[in-house]
């Protein structure tokens, strides 16, 4: 059966070079991905950077909380100030250089004995020497940050393709066996046993999957340096970033893509062992059924999955649903269902289209329905490109707007007022604004909270500190229970999310110093979108700067006065009405999540196109003498084009149809989740990257089946009636 295997490879390029293909470029982006995260998680130690002094002292930046686990550490958003006692006895060590700041001195240039210096710090900050001198620059929290959203962007391609790849190979492996019953039945009627014929299947695809992996790996290590360097270039990546030497990455992305293979040609293979040797004697070329039994009980056991998790996530945690690691990975469910259940629907489905006033095509309509195995290998492929680019852009944009949306319901200022960059409002020009007439102003600084749940786990919250009777008369904030008003110096305002969230109940909280404090629950607000945040007073947020000023109106006071009073006072601040700065600070998608996207749909396409061409190349030979009778029937080579092409161009109308369903229902859970967690229910479709996919896929389609189509009609009828398979 080997030889036979690879005889039929030999004869049947064309057939295996849309799973070569595929696989190939699969392996070659696990491989890159592969090849990042091994890099990043051994990334080489930097230099100190502009921070030259043999030491460095830095004030207290991580809160250490002891837990029955061990310690729990996590990052202050005010780091302490280096006590002054301390740096009055560090000068006396040697030449110091002190970087202060309002609320004191921060970090310290030192030169002196390290180890004098820490028995002068003590506890009270932190000594930096060698390479960890770095630490001392805001660079390695912008490193980390960028190396945390490049792994999450390969690892969500690396997974895309993955789900992909698996499903081109498997649509290829099912329709070409479909497409060789006859040759299979002739094998068995040879005396080959049904083992013998699915032992066949599988070295086929052996030999695919060892060819197409190792050429990926090539690939991929071929293209990894220069897409690192790239992303570098293009601030994705730290400037230091680079490709280092590995072996796991070849290992995990070669298996994987071998056992893709395998996987793909198992149900196949099976289909192929049962065929019977009667089965050489058909002729109709029509299909029997739309859909093998295999295919359906999986196909409905995806859905009926899709459909109980997403009730789960409803009723249990619905907020779950609006992670990225979750909206990214949960609709494959459904996709995966819709294209294994799709020839159930694209036969009604086509002939609906066809006979849409001023587009009947009874000829396409037969045609379609007599081949439902090749309609649904071509249309799957669009059904997936189309159900991730709305899924995906849809939930991104419905979740932008229903941000944006939460902060129009909060914000009722008439003028916000922002510090310059990087810096806050000193007390002279907080107290110049308060001084405008005609207004009520409400400064607001911008710090955090930790909370210990359950005992173990270190939760940071955003938060915003500000005076709460000003705070009630700017903001309307989402309140579930208590008032705003009740907040107070020995108080908090938190959201559902926290473990604990009954309003007179004690938490025990640090703040973001690092200073503990038990606070009482004035007010808990919804958990919307999850942009509610915490609020305190401003003793509670020590070393927080205000940076933001909200300011309404009294009555009769004249906006254009008050406007004028408010950029004298403001100094370099910015002064922008209520509806210029919900444009400013209006959410959106930020730039590695979008190019995360991109990535992951142009691989999606990318598919689609090796997918109808890998089609349209099996189904020619199938299809010679259909084109031979329509040329004898009186057909002109143009009116078989014209009839190919409205074949494909309906079988993508099809597909993108039920892609478009399939969009419908993702982001109608996504609607149902904002609603269950108080946040505006707002819907976002994506109309034009789903008509730019869907027309994407369309030039693909017709293009793959008219040009071969359009080579074979080059030879006369009458040879073409004498062609064989």
């Amino acid at each position: 059966m080997l030889s036979v295997a690879l005889g039929t490879l030999r004869t049947r390029r064309a057939v295996f070079a849309g799973s070569f293909v595929a696989l190939a470029l699969g392996v070659a982006l696990l491989t890159v991905m592969g090849l990042a995260l091994a890099s990043s998680a051994s990334a080489p130690e930097r230099g100190p950077g502009r921070s030259a002094a043999p030491v460095v002292v830095l004030g207290q930046d991580t809160l250490r909380v002891p837990t029955p686990s061990g310690e729990r550490t996590a990052r202050l958003a005010h780091p302490r100030p280096i006590p002054a006692a301390t740096v009055a006895r560090l000068r006396k060590l040697g030449p110091v250089v002190a970087d202060r700041s309002a609320t004191g001195v921060h970090r310290l240039g030192i030169d002196a004995d390290p180890a004098a210096v820490r028995e002068v710090v003590g506890d009270g900050a932190r000594v930096l020497t060698g390479a960890a001198r770095r630490l001392a620059g805001p660079g390695p929290e912008r490193d980390r940050e960028a190396l945390t959203a490049m792994n999450a962007l390969f690892g969500t391609a690396g997974g895309v393709t993955a789900f992909v790849s698996v499903f081109v190979v498997a649509s290829t492996f099912a329709f070409a066996v479909e497409r060789r019953r006859r040759e299979f039945a002739l094998l068995r009627t040879a005396g080959a046993t049904p083992g013998q014929i699915r032992r066949t299947v599988l070295a086929e695809a052996l030999a695919v999957g060892v060819l197409a992996s190792a050429t990926g790996c090539a690939l991929g290590a071929r293209a990894a340096p220069p897409l690192a360097a790239e992303m570098t270039r293009q601030g994705l990546a730290p400037a230091w970033f680079t490709i280092g030497h590995h072996v796991w990455p070849y290992h995990a992305a070669f298996w994987t893509g071998l056992s893709v293979a395998l996987c793909g040609a198992a149900a196949a293979s099976w289909r192929a062992g049962r065929t019977a040797p009667a089965e050489a004697l058909r002729e109709a070329s029509a299909d029997r059924r739309p859909i093998t039994r295999g295919r359906l009980l999986c196909g409905a056991a995806l859905l009926l999955t899709a459909a109980v998790t997403l009730a789960l996530s409803l009723a249990a945690d619905p907020g779950d649903l609006l992670h990225r690691k979750t909206y990214v990975s949960r609709p494959m469910l459904l996709i995966t269902a819709a294209a294994l259940l799709s020839p159930l629907c694209l036969r009604p489905l086509v002939g609906l289209l066809t006979r849409l006033p001023g587009l009947r095509a009874p000829l396409v309509r037969e045609n379609t329905a007599a081949g439902v195995r090749r309609t649904a290998a071509l249309a799957a492929p669009v059904l997936v490109t189309v159900a991730l680019a709305g899924s995906l852009l849809g939930t991104t944009a419905t979740l932008n707007r229903a941000k944006a949306a939460e902060a129009r319901e909060r914000t009722t200022a008439a003028f916000v007022v922002t510090a310059p960059d990087g810096a806050g409002f000193d007390e002279a020009a907080l107290r110049r604004l308060r001084a405008v007439p005609g207004t009520v102003v409400s400064p607001s600084s911008s710090t955090a909270v930790h909370v210990l749940e359950d005992g173990v786990a270190l939760v940071r919250s955003e938060a915003r500190a500000a005076a709460p009777g000003a705070l009630a008369a700017t903001t309307r904030l989402p309140l579930a229970a208590g008032r705003v008003e009740d907040l107070d110096d020995d108080a908090i305002v938190v959201n559902e999310e926290w473990r604990r969230h009954r309003v007179g109940e004690r938490v025990r909280v640090w703040l973001g110093d690092g200073t503990p404090r038990t606070l009482r629950i004035a007010a808990v607000m919804t958990t919307g979108t999850g942009d509610n945040g915490v609020y305190v007073t401003p003793r509670n947020a020590p070393g927080a700067a205000a940076d933001r000023v909200d300011v309404t109106l009294t009555a009769g006071a004249d906006p254009r006065a008050v406007a004028g009073a408010l950029r004298a006072a403001a100094g370099d601040g910015r002064v922008l009405t209520r509806e210029a700065w919900l444009r400013a600070t209006a959410p959106g998608t930020d730039r590695t999540t979008r190019l995360g996207l991109l990535l992951v749909l142009g691989i999606a396409l990318l598919y689609t196109g090796i997918s109808v061409a890998n089609t349209t190349a099996m189904d020619r030979s199938g299809r010679v003498r259909d084109l031979a009778v329509l040329r004898l029937a009186g057909a002109t080579p143009g009116q078989v084009l014209r009839l190919t092409g409205a074949e494909a161009l309906t079988v993508v109308a099809a597909g993108a149809l039920l892609g478009l369903l399939v969009t419908g229902v993702n982001l109608a859970g996504l609607w149902a989740a904002l609603a269950l967690q108080s946040a505006p229910p707002v819907l976002a479709v994506p109309w034009q990257a789903l008509g730019t996919t869907a027309a994407a896929c369309a030039l693909l389609a017709v293009t793959c089946a008219t040009v071969p189509t359009a080579v074979t009609l080059r030879r006369g009828a009458v040879d073409l009636a004498g062609l064989r398979e």
